[in-house]
């Protein structure tokens, strides 16, 4: 029996990188835009349901890019 994948709730750079196909600056300073949009301090983690609403993607078209 498959082991079930394990998928996480917050997201970062690197996974941003491979959602948009931007460099890590840009996915860095995107999820920055993220914090302040929801009034969150800078060591604050991003979910990834705060990630979609900001940008406006699919949930079930980010979490298959999302390496557990």
């Amino acid at each position: 029996m498959a082991k079930p994948e394990p998928k996480r709730i917050c997201i970062y750079p690197k996974d941003v990188q491979r959602i948009t196909g931007r460099g890590y600056r840009y996915s860095r300073l995107l999820l920055v835009e993220v914090r302040k949009h929801y009034n969150k301090q800078p060591h604050h983690l991003v979910a990834v349901e705060e990630f979609c609403q900001f940008t406006g993607l699919k949930l079930e078209h980010v979490m298959p890019l999302i390496v557990g």
